[in-house]
């Protein structure tokens, strides 16, 4: 073939150059694709990881239904109006989890992180169920108790199952075992101290020392005056802030989690199976101590653990006075 002034343009050898490197370019297309379906190459795979029977797939459908992405990002993706969920299992562990997605509209004291390690799945994945153990391997979890338990979030309580808490716990473990490449970025800390604070006692904010001081305070005994050891009532009203139980319950009959308090002792309780009982203090302390044994109507079940092995008799009998006050 010639081309303008009978010039040849070599329109044979340029033909089949390109081919070539179409042929070349779709190879490396089906190899790369072809690698894909491989098996992990050392990344995280989501039906591999499973907690409490519940496996990462099942968790990102809930995660997905309700629209957790709307506040929250996953390895940055999202929006930001929540932190950042990418490393959360990691930082604060299976038994933090467990504990505040149920009544997320209040962050979980340790009382209710050490209800949660009661439970054999979070054990099991804690690997230990001594509160203070697991505060140490998940130093998130110490730092959120210490900072802001037992206060409210700007998170809605959302009507979620024990079956679909357990599989965002599994979703949230896999997402803390992805292979980020380095997110979320870590800040940098300027550890110089301004001129004018020189002379002021440290902040505790970072390092060891902090994380051992917030072990200590999470795991340290709610401090009783003489007068709330005379008062039953007060005792019972310190015991169930202590305890997490607020983040649930309110003290009026307004619904949250879990029913209101206000006006329940003394009076007759609709239960799920269609009968009624008077919440005497029989019915409050099964309530505490075995909390599925009899479900009011209009709640679902398995959501509030039992407090039995943490509460003894005579606290029991404090909170009973203070719910019989209300």
């Amino acid at each position: 073939m010639s081309c303008l002034n009978g010039t040849d343009c070599h329109e044979p050898a340029k033909r089949r150059a390109a081919l070539a490197v179409l042929a070349l370019m779709l190879a490396i297309f089906l190899l790369l694709s072809a690698w894909s379906f491989l098996p992990s190459r050392v990344q995280a795979v989501p039906d591999a990881i499973q907690y409490g029977g519940a496996d990462a797939v099942e968790g990102k459908r809930v995660f997905q239904a309700y629209n957790c992405m709307g506040c929250h990002t996953i390895v940055g993706n999202g929006a930001y109006f929540g932190p950042d969920l990418t490393r959360i299992h990691a930082d604060a562990g299976a038994a933090w989890l467990a504990a505040f997605l149920p009544s997320a509209g209040g962050w979980p004291t340790s009382a209710a992180v050490r209800v949660q390690l009661q439970n054999p799945a979070a054990r099991e994945d804690a690997g230990t169920a001594d509160l203070q153990a697991y505060l140490q391997r998940h130093p998130g979890a110490a730092e959120r108790l210490e900072r802001r338990g037992g206060q409210h979030t700007l998170m809605p309580n959302l009507p979620l199952d024990a079956r679909e808490v357990t599989a965002l716990i599994a979703f949230l473990k896999y997402t803390s075992a992805l292979h980020t490449e380095g997110w979320p970025p870590k800040p940098r800390e300027d550890r110089r101290i301004p001129a004018g604070l020189a002379g002021q006692a440290p902040v505790a904010g970072g390092g060891a020392a902090a994380g051992q001081a917030a072990v200590a305070t999470a795991t340290a005994a709610p401090a009783t005056t003489a007068a709330q050891v005379q008062d039953p009532v007060a005792r019972g009203r310190q015991l169930v802030a202590d305890l997490g139980c607020v983040a649930c319950h309110a003290t009026d009959q307004k619904r949250t989690v879990g029913p209101g308090w206000g006006g329940v002792s003394g009076h007759e309780v609709q239960l799920a199976d269609g009968t009624t009982v008077t919440a005497d203090e029989a019915y409050l302390v099964r309530s505490i101590r075995q909390p599925d044994a009899q479900i009011v109507a209009g709640y679902p079940p398995h959501v509030m653990p039992s407090y039995d092995a943490l509460i003894d008799e005579a606290d029991m009998q404090a909170i009973v006075a203070y719910l019989r006050s209300l």
